[in-house]
């Protein structure tokens, strides 16, 4: 399974939310640069780099950090947060990002999704679909659709997305452990249709106890975002879990 750390930005700055709430911010010291390339350096692969402002603006806001961080290190980035045009999608590609989340988009424009996927390809662009209550939320999590999250995107699978980052917002920056029955929901619906599922679990992650329930549920990665960034599990853990 991939162990995906998470950095999270606001005004350049490394920060994680509680639930998504922009006034339950946690600021840390180090700047994402510095932060992604100790995980480089510890020999992780993945980055999952969120422009907090971006998400808030409607359009990619932090592109020079992703610039900076994909030129000092080896880290494969994959980049969401207010990505709502073709050419959103361009520019954190040329940034450097290896891949791109779709996210409110795709709740909310399915043709040009549709558009962007036939482009880019599903190896390059990612299905983001965060919960709230059993529902799609969009928008910053500020917004919760009448969307059913395990259809949502059992349909989106359908339409070629193999790749899947899920959040239980309920469960963001609590510390609380991941919703493994959430995502071993998802995993046997689509599996029960015969469709091509990766599923990224997010939010919750506190233990390399997790990430082992996580495998074991047929999740194809982790983000780690909190617990990472306040010492509960080191970049060492991560790595030699990652390394089998």
């Amino acid at each position: 399974m991939d162990v995906i750390a998470a950095i999270d930005i606001i005004d350049g700055r490394c920060v994680r939310l509680r639930q998504g709430d922009y006034d339950q911010a946690t600021f840390y010291q180090d700047n994402p640069v510095d932060i992604a390339k100790r995980l480089s350096d510890a020999g992780l692969q993945r980055l999952h780099l969120v422009d907090l402002d971006g998400a808030k603006a409607g359009y990619p806001v932090n592109v020079s950090v992703i610039e900076k961080i994909a030129q000092s290190t080896s880290l494969v980035i994959d980049v969401g947060g207010g990505l709502k045009s073709g050419a959103d999608f361009a520019r954190v590609f040329n940034a450097g990002s290896a891949m791109a989340t779709v996210g409110t988009l795709a709740a909310t424009n399915r043709e040009l999704t549709r558009a962007l996927l036939k482009q880019w390809g599903p190896t390059r662009l990612i299905l983001g679909a965060d919960g709230k209550d059993g529902k799609v939320a969009v928008s910053g999590w500020n917004k919760v659709t009448d969307l059913p999250l395990v259809d949502y995107i059992c349909g989106y699978l359908c339409e070629g997305f193999t790749t899947v980052i899920c959040t239980d917002i309920s469960k963001d920056g609590m510390l609380s452990g991941p919703s493994v029955d959430l995502y071993r929901e998802i995993i046997a619906k689509a599996t029960s249709y015969g469709l091509m599922i990766r599923l990224i679990a997010s939010g919750g992650v506190t233990s390399i106890q997790d990430l082992h329930e996580l495998t074991a549920c047929g999740c194809t990665g982790a983000i780690v975002g909190k617990a990472l960034h306040e010492g509960l599990l080191t970049v060492k853990e991560l790595s030699e879990f990652q390394k089998g």
